[in-house]
C-alpha cells in the first residue's frame, strides 16, 4: 500500500507552520501551536482519527490567536488532500455522533472536493482558556473545509463549552477516520461521475 502521508509548510508574515500528517498512523501526535487549548483539541482530533500528526506553528500571538488557528486549519486541509492522493478506494463519507458528559455532537464529512461548512455549535463569546476565543473553532473548520471537504457539525445536546469543543474535535477525528478508510470493494473513485 502506498503511504498516505504528507508534509506541508506554510510561511506568511503572520505565521510559520510545518505539519506532517499520516492517515494510516496510530494516533500519535506532537503539537505545538503556542495556544494551549487549541493544542488540546488537536490532540483529540489526531487520537480519535488514528492519524499521526506533527504540528509546529509560530504565529503573531501578540495580536491574537486568530491567524495561527486559521492557518493551521488551512495547512491541515492541504495535508489531508495531499495524503489522500487520487482518492481511489476511499470510503469518502464519514460521520460520528459523540457524547462527552452533557455534550452530544454530530459531525459528518464528505471528501468530495467541494468545500462547505455547516457549523451549528453555539459557543457564545469570550475565551476558553487564556488564549482561545470561542469563535476560532468555526474559523478552524472553515479553513479545513477550503481543501474541498464538506463538513456538517451540529450540537445535539450540551452547554459546557469545553465539553462541546472536545466532543466536536473528537467527532471530527472519528468522521475523518471513516471517510479516509480504504474500502476493498471500492475499486476506483467513490463517485458515479468518475471524478470529483
Amino acid at each position: 500500500m502506498t503511504k498516505r502521508r504528507a508534509t506541508i509548510e506554510r510561511k506568511t508574515k503572520e505565521t510559520a507552520i510545518s505539519l506532517t500528517l499520516d492517515l494510516d498512523g496510530e494516533g500519535r501526535y506532537t503539537i505545538q501551536t503556542g495556544i494551549g487549548f487549541f493544542d488540546h483539541l488537536l490532540t483529540h482530533l489526531a487520537f480519535q482519527g488514528c492519524f499521526d500528526l506533527e504540528i509546529k506553528a509560530e504565529g503573531d500571538l501578540e495580536v491574537d490567536a486568530h491567524h495561527t488557528v486559521e492557518d493551521v486549519g488551512v495547512v491541515f486541509g492541504q495535508a489531508l488532500t495531499a495524503a489522500l492522493g487520487e482518492r481511489k478506494g476511499i470510503s469518502r463519507y464519514g460521520s460520528a455522533i459523540l457524547p462527552m458528559d452533557d455534550a452530544l455532537i454530530l459531525v459528518a464529512v464528505d471528501l468530495s472536493g467541494r468545500p462547505y461548512l455547516n457549523f451549528d455549535l453555539p459557543l457564545g463569546g469570550g475565551k476558553i482558556g487564556p488564549q482561545f476565543e470561542a469563535e476560532l473553532a468555526q474559523e478552524f473548520f472553515a479553513a479545513v473545509s477550503r481543501a474541498g471537504i464538506t463538513i456538517h457539525l451540529q450540537r445535539l445536546a450540551g452547554d459546557n463549552r469545553h465539553h462541546l469543543l472536545e466532543a466536536a474535535f473528537k467527532a471530527a477525528g472519528r468522521a475523518l477516520r471513516a471517510a479516509v478508510a480504504l474500502d476493498p470493494r471500492q475499486k476506483g473513485l467513490p463517485s458515479t461521475k468518475g471524478t470529483f
